[in-house]
């Protein structure tokens, strides 16, 4: 059998075992509860600790747009490339711009033609094509 008999004992009369007491095992003991042995977790300063706040990287890290673009935002000079999209659409559905046909096409207006390189309609795969010489390094 693989279970010494101290450590059976110890099980079998609903004591607490030493090595879930000792350092190998910190978050866990043996507790006795109506003669029933349970394990308890316990939350250590570790786990519970507050998480850092990043900064923003990537397309949430705010850029300098171009003076096209800042025409369009209403002067941002600086603006992140999700934010950026949100406004467009939001340009495209307020005016309705979208071909009634074919809803994947936005057909442009004046302020959508100085962002969009003069173009007259564009596919909404296009756009952060279109919109990505605009944001400067």
């Amino acid at each position: 059998m693989a279970v010494s008999l101290g450590l059976f004992s110890v099980f079998s009369t609903g004591g607490t075992a030493s090595f879930a007491n000792s350092a190998w095992f910190p978050s866990v003991r043996l507790a006795a509860h109506n003669g029933n042995l349970r394990t308890v977790r316990t939350v250590t300063s570790a786990t519970a600790a507050e998480p850092k706040k990043r900064e923003p990287r990537g397309i949430m890290k705010p850029r300098r747009v171009s003076p096209e673009m800042q025409a369009f935002l209403g002067g941002m000079l600086e603006i992140p490339r999700t934010q950026a999209l949100k406004l467009i659409w939001a340009h495209i559905k307020g005016n309705n711009l979208q071909d009634p046909q074919n809803k994947k096409v936005i057909i442009c207006d004046e302020k959508l033609k100085m962002i969009f390189d003069g173009k007259e309609r564009v596919g909404f795969l296009e756009i952060a094509g279109l919109i990505s010489p605009h944001f400067l390094k």
